[in-house]
């Protein structure tokens, strides 16, 4: 049986050959596509996959462009983004783009597979609740409603991806405390797992998140301000305006 189905999209026939091969034996089934157009047919076609890795770089399509497109179709399937780039501000372009992760094609297979896991397992549980639990969560003007991984403020759906929506319950599940950027980059990326430039260089990955999530937030009510931010820390949900963090 399939562990799920993944759309490995990269220019270089060597590597995706490779790549695919690896996923394949890892119990994968794996549909590959030669460029970002040929990507986009395959949903064009009603491709339905659990995961996308998609190499950032490439001719015609570029990767981004892809990721852009697939959003704004209302398409959120989980994308990986597989890159030879190791600036950090091309991990916070994929990331504003709405890619869920950012793994360098220097890292070995294990630890891409590691990020696999965690995405794939992170869709298949959500919703998972307990006998007799209830599906949503109410703040304030807020709703999460944690079997559809939808988040509703002042009955407005927001347009949150699966990572956001998991950073959102996490913040909210600790309201009014102030939440480590190590610990935020951990929900999404998993224990020690390190990233960006420098010791401490996840920080930037889990400002980016902030960033958009605020944003979405701003786009349905322009004075949403309940994260917060400690400096050098992390963030704290706060249920009124104008407090401090």
């Amino acid at each position: 049986m399939s562990d799920g189905t993944i759309l490995l999209v990269d220019d270089d026939d060597l590597f995706r050959e490779s790549l695919g091969s690896n996923l394949s034996d890892a119990g994968f089934e794996v549909v590959e596509a030669e460029s970002g157009e040929r990507a986009i047919v395959q949903f064009e076609r009603g491709r339905k996959v659990d995961l996308v890795i998609l190499d950032w770089r490439m001719p015609g399509l570029s990767g981004v462009e892809v990721l852009k497109r697939l959003r704004s179709t209302g398409n959120e399937t989980p994308v990986i983004f597989l890159t030879s780039l190791n600036d950090q501000i091309y991990e916070e372009a994929a990331l504003q783009g709405g890619a869920i992760d950012f793994v360098e094609k220097s890292r070995s297979f294990l630890i891409l597979m590691k990020r696999i896991e965690l995405v794939l397992a992170g869709v298949k549980t959500q919703g998972a609740q307990s006998p007799g639990s209830s599906h949503t969560i109410n703040r304030g003007t807020l709703e999460l409603r944690t079997d559809s991984c939808r988040a509703y403020w002042k009955g407005q759906q927001l347009d949150l991806t699966l990572a956001e929506f998991n950073m959102i319950h996490c913040l909210v599940a600790r309201a009014g405390q102030d939440v480590r950027y190590r610990d935020l980059y951990d929900l999404l990326h998993g224990e020690g797992f390190a990233a960006g430039q420098g010791a401490e260089g996840y920080r930037a990955n889990v400002r980016a998140f902030i960033k958009r999530i605020r944003q979405k937030f701003q786009k349905v009510d322009s004075s949403f301000d309940h994260i917060k931010n400690y400096p050098g820390f992390g963030y704290r949900w706060v249920d009124g305006t104008g407090a401090d963090g």
